[in-house]
């Protein structure tokens, strides 16, 4: 980069690290004895993905490991190219070779081509030709290939914690050289604390934060009051088709699973915080009705539904509350997943039994033919039964009598279930008549 580049590039740019030791973050990886750390030393390395949240340094790993490679690095980002400009990049590479100078092609949001896309860089990364590395914020198992998956190791990249990103604001702050080191500022704690908690752990985030508060201070020290001007409200972490927007859901379903409607209504706040959708919230709480509460509290389906309707009937400022009335509702309600495990269990059978025939006194006879072959033989009607059952009657194929899915259990609702189930069960074990 050109002197008059770096002078009027973003503070985060031009404090990019250039050697490993000026990278943050990530000891996971880069730690001295940590198998990455060691094939960069030994000048290795090997085709990867890098898959982790913005501002985790996935960019500045790949060119170091060029760097630390000797490698000539070719750039694509999914986002601008298509199969033309991976020609384009695979010829090069190819010529590269011819003179025994290792290629590494680095692919930016790789998660963003198609799959016709990604198999065009197969041939290369399975001969060699380039060591391929891709950046991705969204999870590679969903997005990406799996025959591009299985000649890649992927390492994943953690959000900086707190001691790092605290590391690199004094860095930033004294390197007169790259940093802000020539304007001799200082922070005050309490305006570090809030910048830090405001990134995120994002790198690229904090030092924009911190360039800006840099340039709204009119003291040497930068307070509080400057990060609140340079980054005004704060922007959500929340992106409704990646990683955290299922983190965020999850952790919504996990609290009303877990009977803390506190943190049910903490999480679904969040999402809507970021911009997200109530009526996905209500939707997963419908989810939640059946798999989590089930039978010990039927009412919460219907209150979820309820609130659903409600949402369409009288628009977002009243229906979000509606969602979250039924949120706390379910959080509160008694739990059984009963009725999933059985239903989970009652598929495993089926498709395991798929060819066990229906039972003759369970087969329709609407034909006299059918009737002649025996179907409906020996049906007892359970309305003409006493209490309406069937004592001894057995619905299931031959060889499968007795089998049992569902276990009520002694909380809500299925705590009467159960005693019903008792009472049956006492009824067939009475019965005279056995099938």
């Amino acid at each position: 980069m050109s002197n008059v580049n770096q002078a009027f590039a973003p503070l985060a740019a031009r404090m990019r690290p250039v050697t490993i030791e000026e990278y943050s973050g990530q000891s996971h990886l880069l730690g001295h004895d940590k198998p990455l750390r060691k094939m960069l030393d030994a000048g290795h390395c090997h085709s990867m993905i890098l898959w982790g949240p913005p501002g985790t340094g996935k960019t500045t790993l790949a060119e170091l490991i060029a760097h630390y490679t000797n490698a000539t690095v070719l750039r694509i980002s999914a986002v601008t190219s298509g199969v033309k400009d991976i020609r384009a990049a695979m010829d090069a590479a190819e010529e590269n070779a011819r003179y025994n100078q290792r290629t590494l092609l680095f692919v930016d949001e790789v998660h963003r081509f198609n799959k016709s896309q990604q198999d065009a860089f197969l041939p290369f990364v399975e001969s060699g030709v380039v060591t391929f590395i891709g950046a991705t914020t969204e999870n590679p198992s969903f997005e990406l290939n799996n025959a591009l998956l299985s000649r890649v190791r992927v390492y994943v990249l953690k959000p900086l914690e707190k001691e790092a990103l605290y590391e690199l604001v004094d860095r930033a702050l004294l390197d007169a050289q790259k940093g802000l080191g020539q304007r001799k500022l200082t922070i005050a704690e309490s305006a570090k604390s809030a910048l830090v908690e405001l990134s995120g752990g994002d790198a690229r985030r904090l030092l924009t934060y911190l360039e800006l508060s840099a340039d709204f201070t009119n003291d040497t020290e930068i307070n509080i009051g400057d990060i609140e001007q340079a980054v005004g409200e704060k922007v959500a972490s929340y992106d409704n088709k990646g990683d955290t927007f299922y983190d965020l859901i999850s952790a919504f379903h996990k609290s009303v699973r877990g009977s803390d409607p506190d943190a049910a209504l903490y999480w679904y706040a969040r999402i809507l915080d970021g911009g997200g959708d109530a009526l996905y919230v209500g939707r997963r709480l419908l989810a939640i009705a059946s798999e989590d509460i089930g039978n010990a509290d039927p009412r919460a389906m219907q209150l979820c539904i309820n609130a659903w309707d409600t949402f369409h009937r009288v628009g977002p400022a009243e229906g979000e509350r509606a969602i979250a009335h039924a949120a706390v509702y379910c959080a509160l309600a008694a739990k059984s997943n009963a009725v999933y495990m059985a239903f989970s269990e009652a598929k495993a059978l089926a498709r395991k039994t798929s060819d066990a025939p229906v039972p003759l006194h369970l087969r329709n006879a609407p034909t006299s033919l059918m009737k002649e072959l025996g179907h409906g033989d020996g049906y007892r009607y359970a309305h003409n039964e006493p209490n309406a059952f069937a004592a001894g009657e057995t619905y299931f194929p031959d060889g499968l009598t007795n089998t049992r899915f569902y276990h009520p259990n002694e909380r809500g609702l299925e705590k009467a279930l159960k005693a019903k189930r008792d009472y049956l069960d006492s009824l067939n074990a009475q019965s005279p008549i056995k099938r």
